[in-house]
């Protein structure tokens, strides 16, 4: 049987489909399909001229640090070429090594045995203060003097004269308010005496509401309590007094039991030794 040109494209599309699929195995993958050739586009050929300079550009601004735009006309006749500066000189004449020294850097003791003048200070400071003495200089010698400088000074502490105020000065023991309390200092008093007044008033209120809720325990509530605390103590006693028996204490729940019951007891005590006392004071909201 010869292959048909329709049953070629259905072959080719189910190996194309086989090769491409995600899951299961399939005859039609050994022979892997040819590779698609996409034909390359034409290269693209601008219609402007290269020998064209560009325009709205900045390479056409020269000496100027702040540049915006050149040549937006399009009217320059040709293409700007950079110059070179300082900045872009010959890569092949850079600074080399001792080129500004004729050679090899001489060391300081060289340079002071060849060159010292090259060593000497250019300008010289004006001395500040005076120099040692010379040799040929004597001082002065054998001056004696018989003045007691702590009594001249004393002496001329005393006898001096006070030191006078110049004319026109302001005596400031003469003014109105010299010896007064300044306003400000009686308006800051009359705030602080408001905010104690203020807070002495809560405090006040605060503890008239606690008295309010205070209310003495009467005689027959006081004798109800102490009835109910006995009849628990008994409850709780003969609990504990049926485990008294057991000496072993030989489980977590036992020694838990024995130890709640001793607790009970013990408060149970207390709040009846409590209410035993005479003007029992206590809170009507609670």
């Amino acid at each position: 049987l010869k292959p048909t040109a329709g049953s070629s494209d259905i072959a080719s599309e189910a190996v194309k489909g086989a090769m491409y699929s995600d899951h299961g195995e399939s005859i039609y993958r050994i022979i892997p399909p040819k590779p698609e050739v996409v034909p390359r586009p034409p290269m693209h050929q601008s219609k402007h001229s290269p020998d064209k300079p560009p325009s709205c550009t900045t390479f056409a601004l020269l000496g100027t640090t702040c540049p915006t735009v050149a040549n937006v006309a399009g009217d320059l006749e040709g293409k700007p070429v950079a110059s070179r500066s300082h900045y872009a000189e010959d890569p092949a004449g850079y600074l080399k090594k001792c080129a500004r020294s004729g050679g090899k850097v001489p060391t300081l003791a060289e340079l002071k045995r060849q060159h010292p003048e090259a060593l000497a200070p250019t300008e010289l400071k004006p001395r500040t203060r005076l120099g040692p003495p010379r040799k040929e200089e004597k001082p002065v010698m054998n001056l004696v003097t018989a003045k007691n400088f702590i009594v001249a000074n004393a002496v001329e502490v005393i006898l001096a004269a006070p030191k006078k105020l110049p004319e026109g000065s302001r005596d400031y023991l003469k003014k109105e308010d010299y010896g007064k309390t300044p306003k400000y200092l009686t308006h800051i008093k009359k705030d602080i005496d408001a905010e104690y007044q203020y807070i002495r008033a809560l405090q006040q209120a605060r503890e008239q509401e606690e008295a309010d809720r205070m209310r003495p325990l009467s005689e027959e509530e006081r004798n109800g309590l102490i009835e109910g605390l006995k009849t628990k103590w008994e409850q709780v006693n003969t609990a504990y007094q049926g485990g008294t028996h057991i000496t072993k204490l030989d489980t977590m729940g036992k020694m838990k039991r024995k130890e709640r019951h001793e607790s009970e007891l013990m408060q149970i005590e207390k709040d009846i030794e409590k209410l035993s006392k005479k003007n029992i004071i206590i809170n009507a909201d609670a």
